[in-house]
């Protein structure tokens, strides 16, 4: 009987999940609504459901575990922790209320440090013992790897770069802050650059014709390609402040690579040529030329389900070496 693990990928709007073996197959694969339910409890019942009908669809399998990544996923307790995205607040006992309906162990981690995992199970950080993934999705999230083992902290909250100020009296950011990187540097951080620098430009500009409700980081992309000024500024000014965020953030681990993952690093090379550029300039001497920024290896539909699943044979591993 092949051994299988559930990811779990929890989001504000919806909740992708699959089935994944050793190698990396994703044998099934479905998602459900996480806001139309009232209650946290409401939700789980109707996620173990779909995973039990699911390994009943594979057929053959064993169910070894469970791994969730998921805003504010804290690996030390297993619980979500006032997540800003989702309508359920303060502390949520995710591990515990899933291993009660399912009867397996289940790991849960905020979802960039999911991304990292998987990254290094399945993905292009294959063989690195160091290295940072930075996810650009609606906001700016982060896993860090040392020595082969992901960085969660004291209090399983390690690697919060979206966080790091980028100027205190800046951007209002969802956390309470103002001036946090992810207001700058994700898809809803070039949107505002946008529609900032459509204020300072006097050149025309397709983009003026877009709703900031309707822009998506794909419109300001293809814009960009077609030579929009706005469009390429904001790539620009995006990659300088990342740029320089990431060689802030390079003394601190000496990583090996940077893996740029999610919607806006699918611009390629309008956000990695300022953003390698930026940080090179402004790297401390003894780091230039060494440090590598590359694109995800798993930049698939499925990747937020293997990086979740990777979290349990991660796990198995560990607890095998211990």
């Amino acid at each position: 009987m092949r051994e299988v693990t559930a990811g779990v990928d929890i989001g504000g709007t919806n909740t992708k999940f699959g089935l994944v073996d050793r190698d990396g197959n994703v044998l099934i694969q479905g998602s459900i609504s996480t806001q139309n339910h009232d209650t946290f409890e409401d939700f789980i019942n109707d996620m173990a459901r779909a995973i039990h009908e699911a390994v009943g669809k594979v057929g053959n399998c064993e169910l070894i575990g469970i791994g969730v990544g998921a805003a504010n996923g804290n690996y030390y307790t297993g619980t979500i922790e006032h997540a800003t995205n989702l309508k359920w607040k303060g502390i949520i006992p995710l591990a515990e209320l899933f291993k009660k309906k399912l009867g397996v162990p289940c790991i849960v981690t905020n979802d960039a440090n999911a991304a990292a995992v998987g990254e290094m199970v399945y993905g292009a950080a294959k063989g690195m013992k160091d290295f940072i993934v930075i996810t650009l999705g609606t906001g700016l999230g982060s896993g860090i790897v040392c020595n082969g083992q992901l960085v969660n902290g004291k209090h399983g909250i390690a690697g919060e770069v979206g966080h790091t100020s980028v100027n205190p009296a800046g951007r209002y950011c969802n956390c309470g802050k103002r001036g946090c990187l992810e207001t700058y540097v994700s898809a809803t951080g070039i949107r505002r650059t946008v529609y900032k620098l459509l204020a300072d430009h006097l050149e025309d500009s397709v983009l003026r014709e877009i709703s900031f409700d309707n822009l998506d980081t794909k419109m300001i992309t293809d814009a960009a390609l077609k030579g929009d000024v706005v469009a390429k500024a904001a790539f620009e000014y995006s990659g300088r402040i990342l740029g320089m965020k990431l060689a802030e953030t390079v003394v601190h681990t000496d990583p090996e690579a940077i893996f740029l993952f999610g919607g806006l690093s699918l611009a390629g090379d309008l956000i990695f040529e300022p953003t390698i550029r930026h940080m090179e300039e402004n790297l401390m001497p003894v780091f230039r030329g060494k440090i590598k920024i590359l694109p995800s290896g798993l930049q698939n539909q499925a990747a937020s389900i293997l990086g979740a699943s990777s979290l349990v044979w991660n796990y198995l591993e560990l607890q095998t070496v211990k």
